[in-house]
């Protein structure tokens, strides 16, 4: 169904969206000039596809797919070339964290309370300020997939396919992803 009178209006698209989109960017590549860059190639290409606009979502919405898909370009090309992480070299890496027999974290390596539970939005925004200067210190990579799987809430099948990554590569990349920003969390936040 086609909403009527739901036609884009490319001349408003830079006041109407320009700061949500650059914060949706800015959120999942973690590098002020290039996000900037990917709402700029966005506006681009939604006026080169603008007559293909049917009017089924809204305007913000289609160009927060067009950037969605630059933003996954992203990824993949940092993504490319890089080596395929061996599974049994990170179990054996990772042997030190969990209880060989059931799979749990060791006594000593057990998270810590992060001591965020109450509502202060100080608090909040200070552990988001701290979040994400330890994101931008994961490789590449594990940041795409980190980003891609609990901000944008991908599933694990798209992960892959959109990375090109094998199911144990992505399962070793996120743990590997978590196990280091917890340990940027305590030794930055607790």
């Amino acid at each position: 169904m086609i909403i009527e009178n739901n036609q884009p209006d490319p001349h408003k698209w830079v006041e109407a969206h320009a700061d949500y989109l650059y914060a949706y960017a800015r959120a999942r590549i973690n590098d002020d000039e290039l996000a900037r860059d990917l709402v700029q190639e966005t506006f681009l290409a939604a006026l080169e596809k603008v007559k293909n606009f049917e009017g089924r979502s809204s305007e913000r919405t289609w160009l927060t797919a067009i950037l969605r898909n630059k933003v996954i370009d992203v990824y993949r090309k940092k993504s490319s070339g890089l080596v395929n992480i061996d599974v049994k070299q990170a179990e054996e890496e990772q042997a030190d964290f969990f209880d060989e027999n059931t799979g749990h974290w060791t006594a000593e390596r057990a998270p810590q309370p992060f001591g965020i539970e109450d509502s202060d939005p100080l608090t909040a925004k200070e552990f988001n300020r701290i979040l994400m200067l330890c994101m931008q210190k994961l490789p590449a990579l594990w940041l795409s997939v980190f980003t891609m799987k609990h901000i944008d809430e991908e599933s694990t099948d798209t992960i892959c396919s959109e990375l090109k990554l094998t199911s144990s590569n992505f399962w070793v990349i996120i743990h590997r992803a978590k196990l280091n920003l917890r340990a940027c969390l305590q030794k930055n936040w607790i």
